[in-house]
């Protein structure tokens, strides 16, 4: 029995379209490209080409510049039209090096002066080539990370989780910082997550870090690196996040519990660009976007002399203030939706599908104080331990199941409050009542914009 070699895959030969109106041109040029491993198509109508470009994929394009019907420039449009990505060099006359010049003013990767040698046209096709798969991948990962951490994942179509996903546009391309703020479990670090995302930096790094979960000493290695020898047990330099972050996000969650020391670091970063090492002599040139986050009231902290007034002021040029679950209540069937979805697939052998009426309208009545990160949770520890494909009450935690008091429910009984609370109070009441639209609330209240977003963070300050 003869046995025969199994046959091998090859790869696929990029295809370029060489278009000359003197055809012996265009033949041999696409010759020499065959003849370096290219899938060359020679054509002496700019028009006929035209045409191929629209129906077919082509790679790669090579055009001259004076030809009948249409001439390079217009075939380098139609060439943009279809697929911006593609390289595109032009060759012309040196008594037309004026238009081959605004040919690279429109797109074309570059411009070569007849006559020239097929080798010369090889090097500068695979430069266009490369760069051009290196630009594609760059807008395939920006597709893939909008699609796991863009503005999808902020669920909620309340007027609060409106505003936030307006701000989150208008801000993502910015390189100013953003201070966002709102209780523990509204969904912060998701926020830094989708202005990154959405943002043309959406490739480069994102490096998150917790202020709150690392001793000063640690946090200030992390932040800005260390060099060799600096302290004890510093064997070799390494980087610090502001560093690695280069070009892309840092996002310092819990910004207000950064010892004053570091925040007089920081503060210098966010004003000249540059980063020191712990024990360098030299500065180092960044250009990292700074993202914070806090669950506590920095003015308070300002106040208290804790947190630094000007580091405040750098931080907060753009809020945005995310609204705790019980102020967006109607959003609760949507987060439902969302959590159950991630639980199954997070958990594929959980028989549950769906929650009883019972289960869904304890889940509906409960106040959240744990807010989106409080039902996420519970609405896995259901998925994670259900029998059957309808989740029950008895899937449910104590916690939930047991009835408390109606949230943003006005009590004047029992201990006595300062007054700032009871404004703060009154304030998220009224905010609720009115469906989450923080204008009308402002104005029903007969205060400004920015004092009602004050009062809802506990602020008394006008």
């Amino acid at each position: 029995m003869i046995m025969t070699e199994p046959t091998r895959k090859t790869a696929k030969r990029v295809r370029v379209l060489v278009v000359d109106d003197q055809i012996s041109m265009a033949e041999t040029l696409a010759d020499g490209l065959a003849d370096q491993g290219y899938d060359a198509t020679p054509i002496a109508s700019s028009r006929d080409a035209a045409a191929l470009l629209e129906r077919e994929p082509i790679d790669a394009l090579v055009t001259d510049l004076r030809m009948p019907q249409l001439d390079g420039l217009g075939l380098l449009a139609v060439s943009r039209r279809t697929d911006p990505s593609r390289p595109v060099i032009v060759m012309t006359a040196y008594s037309a090096v004026d238009t081959a010049i605004e040919s690279i003013r429109q797109g074309a990767y570059h411009y070569m002066t007849k006559p020239f040698k097929v080798d010369e046209l090889v090097l500068f096709l695979k430069k266009a080539l490369s760069e051009s798969t290196l630009r594609r991948e760059a807008a395939t990962l920006r597709r893939a990370l909008r699609d796991r951490f863009g503005l999808q994942n902020l669920v909620g179509s309340s007027a609060g989780m409106r505003e936030v996903c307006d701000l989150v546009e208008r801000v993502a391309d910015a390189t100013a910082p953003v201070l966002i703020v709102g209780e523990t479990g509204t969904g912060k670090g998701l926020v830094a997550r989708a202005i990154h995302a959405q943002g043309r930096g959406a490739s480069a790094p994102f490096v998150s870090v917790n202020c709150a979960a690392l001793p000063e000493n640690l946090l200030e290695s992390e932040l800005f690196g260390h060099v060799k020898g600096a302290f004890t047990g510093a064997t070799s330099s390494r980087a610090g996040l502001l560093e690695e972050a280069d070009g892309g996000t840092l996002f310092l969650d819990e910004i207000g519990e950064m010892a004053p020391a570091l925040q007089a670091k920081l503060l210098h970063v966010l004003e000249s660009g540059t980063v020191r090492a712990v024990g360098a002599n030299k500065e180092r040139t960044v250009s990292t976007r700074i993202l914070a986050a806090t669950h506590g009231n920095l003015r308070e902290r300002v106040a208290a002399g804790t947190f630094r007034e000007d580091l405040l002021y750098r931080l907060d040029v753009v809020t945005i203030a995310l609204p705790p679950l019980r102020h967006r209540r109607e959003d609760l069937p949507a987060l439902i939706e969302h959590a159950l979805a991630a639980a199954r697939e997070k958990h594929p052998q959980s028989p549950v599908e769906r929650f009883s009426p019972e289960a869904v309208e304890r889940v509906l009545e409960h106040a959240w104080p744990g807010n989106v990160r409080e039902l996420e949770h519970v609405i896995e520890r259901a998925v994670l331990l259900g029998r059957s494909s309808v989740a029950t009450l008895a899937d449910l935690p104590a916690s939930v199941v047991e009835r408390g008091p109606p949230a943003a429910e006005m009590e004047f009984s029992g201990e006595i409050i300062p007054v700032r609370e009871l404004q703060r109070r009154y304030a998220a009441w009224a905010y609720e009542r009115l469906g989450g639209k923080k204008l009308l609330t402002a104005e029903k209240l007969g205060v400004d914009f920015k004092t009602l977003s004050r009062w809802l963070a506990g602020d008394s300050e006008s």
